[in-house]
């Protein structure tokens, strides 16, 4: 299922408001596009691969034809979801079957979600996949 990113030390400063290292002014901020304050939390991660800031939104809803901006929750939808991960994957798929062609599971998942956040579980359900094609 589709979720939305949870709190953590790598988006909210221990006693502040929610997300609010995504916000503007912060260099996460600026490279997610998050103009408004709000923005951090209104354009947290959401879906199958956590789209991300305001810029993301905007990109991915014109994508797919829907008004994320206005509706950032609908990033959440399952059939939305899958489409925004349709579509972000082709955009990064050179990057990806690159890094997963030299087996760098760390370069492919930064590719993915920006960090190395879930490396382990990323690794692993590319072998268990991998196992199924041979």
């Amino acid at each position: 299922m589709p979720i939305d990113e949870e709190i953590s030390t790598l988006n909210t400063d221990p006693g502040a408001r929610p997300f609010n290292r995504y916000e503007p002014g912060t260099g996460p901020g600026k490279r997610l596009g998050n103009t408004r304050a709000g923005d951090g939390a209104r354009y947290k991660g959401r879906g199958f691969v956590q789209l991300t800031g305001r810029d993301n939104y905007k990109r991915f809803g014109a994508k797919i034809g829907a008004d994320l901006i206005a509706s950032p929750e609908g990033a959440k939808d399952p059939a939305m979801a899958g489409r925004i991960l349709a579509e972000f994957l082709a955009a990064n798929q050179t990057k990806i079957r690159d890094a997963l062609a030299r087996q760098d599971f760390a370069t492919a998942r930064k590719a993915v979600n920006g960090g190395k956040h879930g490396l382990p579980a990323f690794e692993a359900c590319y072998r268990a996949g991998e196992t199924l094609l041979t």
